[in-house]
């Protein structure tokens, strides 16, 4: 059987006392886990289930295209501000 390789950016965040994660390039598709590792376990679940779906049902496939980059900023401190 041939295979295919795809790849996803992945998202995770804290909520609550839980972590959800999701897919930006696959729509509905979220999960989430008491800690990161059951989370990214569960996200891993959450999208071959969403791929196969697309797969057998003959629909299209998304691409994750996105350029993610991360930002440092050097911000000056009021000591009256509060930082979450």
């Amino acid at each position: 059987m041939e295979t295919k390789v795809l790849t996803y950016r992945t998202i995770i965040q804290k909520d609550g006392k839980y972590y959800h994660g999701y897919v930006p390039s696959l729509p509905g598709c979220h999960t989430q886990g008491e800690t990161i590792e059951a989370t990214l376990k569960n996200l891993k679940k959450a999208m071959e289930s969403w791929l196969e779906t697309r797969r057998d049902l003959g629909w299209k496939i998304p691409q994750d295209e996105h350029i993610e980059t991360l930002q440092t900023i050097v911000l000056p401190v009021k000591s009256s501000q509060v930082y979450a």
